[in-house]
């Protein structure tokens, strides 16, 4: 990070401490500690998260312009802009063949240019899958993306039962549309084996990424599944 930036973060650090709790300044003294923090907003995304997207993406070119893509729990839409300008949804770049993006969260999400957005609405619910198919208007989804978890409950056992009901929901929903590639966001837990195996039921390949733009004392690893098998090959 720019030597100035650190500076300028580290002289306001005692007033943007002072009279909070002790994890309010944990959570205070990581962020300005997190260059990719400052990157964001130096690149105008709305979130750190971004990053991921985009190192997974120029890994494993996962997105590409013309695609179909689904951006689960996607807000504040910080993934959402990197699907926009990887698959041109906006048309921005009218050499390229433009694609087609929906964002779906519980939240509201504040618009953008290339996004169909569906805030307000809970993905697991089958209202919402509704919404999404609605949306889609017969088109082929390419890929799913999700960075979807949910609130931290701090009792280990009941968050990890609980984002492995996310996790299957979008399992579900991908393999139903027959996605190509499915990205799910997950936290370590003794369940995701048995997750993986039943993935690999449905698609060619499955691998566990963990990009560096993810906090190194972080559970969270993301499931990259690709190359859906076509529905007959996955009966019994």
């Amino acid at each position: 990070m720019n030597q100035s930036l650190i500076a300028r973060f580290y002289s306001k650090l005692p007033l943007s401490l002072k009279g909070r709790k002790k994890a309010s300044q944990e959570w205070l003294i990581r962020q300005f500690k997190d260059p990719y923090v400052e990157k964001a907003k130096i690149e105008n995304y709305r979130c750190r998260s971004s990053f991921k997207l985009i190192e997974m993406n120029q890994k494993y070119k996962l997105l590409n312009p013309g695609e179909t893509v689904i951006d689960i729990g996607c807000a504040p839409g910080s993934w959402s802009q990197v699907c926009v300008r990887a698959i041109n949804s906006d048309g921005r770049d009218k050499t390229k063949v433009k694609g087609f993006l929906i964002g779906i969260d519980k939240q509201q999400i504040y618009p953008l240019e290339g996004v169909t957005f569906l805030g307000n609405t809970d993905f697991t619910t089958q209202a919402a899958k509704e919404k999404i198919l609605k949306a889609l208007e017969g088109r082929k989804v390419t890929t799913i993306v999700s960075d979807m978890a949910p609130n931290s409950s701090g009792i280990k056992s009941l968050d990890q039962e609980n984002i492995m009901e996310l996790v299957n929901s979008v399992f579900d929903f991908s393999k139903n549309l027959g996605a190509n590639t499915m990205l799910v966001k997950v936290w370590s837990n003794g369940e995701l084996g048995k997750y993986v195996n039943a993935v690999k039921e449905y698609y060619e390949t499955c691998r566990y990424v963990k990009p560096d733009a993810s906090r190194s004392d972080s559970a969270e690893m993301f499931i990259l599944a690709r190359g859906f098998k076509s529905k007959n090959s996955t009966q019994k």
